[in-house]
């Protein structure tokens, strides 16, 4: 499998450091290198990029800003000089923070964990195209397997999901909006931007929260009118 990857820098010789990295990689192709974020975003706008490996301190947006703005990232390798802004970065689910000067065997380190994510993402995805009872998430470095009945709630902590199943908790790097996606909407119902709830799991439903089992679940107040509607009995709470 072959990954897209783009170089995101202004430094013209730290482009080229990372261009002959890059080329020792039969399963890396460089489609781009960018001197500011403006570039790479464009660049993004139009083609498939799988991994970017992006400076910090850049002119005009940061490396670090540039992540923020960006809905759906590639795999992130941060390159930089400046080691102060590391957990900034690993906050941001970056695969690596490589320092300059970079070696090319922590350079390969850094390659060989993106292209392990990207593999366990190609898996996830080819895994659950025939899904139908279940899904399959990646968890603990392995495609898992979720029976759809085994489900009881679901919470969201930024780009991390915890699928709560009886007696555990599964948590995969995920968006709450991705994974609401593939969940029958008969079946689940997001009650709060943080909880997706399995309806066949209710136990009560108050005035501001839900029950599962001896959870209380907040109801949020832009979800209410939906999860009622849901549920048929608009009238049931006040």
């Amino acid at each position: 499998m072959k990954y897209t990857c783009i170089i995101v820098d202004d430094e013209p010789l730290a482009q080229d450091v990372l261009e002959n990295y890059v080329a020792k990689f039969e399963n890396l192709t460089l489609a781009a290198k960018c001197n500011n974020a403006k570039e790479a975003e464009q660049h993004l706008s139009s083609a498939k990029v799988d991994i970017m490996f992006l400076d910090i301190n850049m002119p005009g947006i940061s490396g670090l800003e540039f992540i923020r703005t960006l809905t759906e990232p590639p795999a992130i390798i941060f390159t930089t000089a400046h080691a102060e802004h590391a957990v900034e970065g690993f906050e941001l689910n970056a695969m690596d923070y490589l320092l300059k000067p970079i070696s090319f065997d922590r350079f390969s380190k850094a390659v060989n964990k993106a292209i392990h994510y990207l593999n366990l993402e190609l898996q996830e995805e080819q895994a659950n195209n025939g899904e139908g009872d279940h899904i399959f998430v990646k968890a603990d470095k392995k495609i898992v397997k979720i029976k759809l009945d085994d489900i009881l709630y679901i919470e969201g902590l930024k780009d991390y999901v915890m699928i709560f199943v009886p007696s555990q908790r599964i948590i995969t790097l995920q968006t709450m909006k991705n994974l609401e996606k593939r969940l029958p909407s008969g079946k689940f119902i997001r009650v709060h931007r943080s909880f997706i709830i399995s309806v066949a799991k209710l136990k009560a439903v108050a005035s501001h929260h839900v029950e599962i089992g001896e959870k209380q679940i907040p109801i949020g107040k832009n979800y209410k009118d939906a999860f009622m509607k849901l549920m048929g009995q608009q009238n049931f709470v006040k």
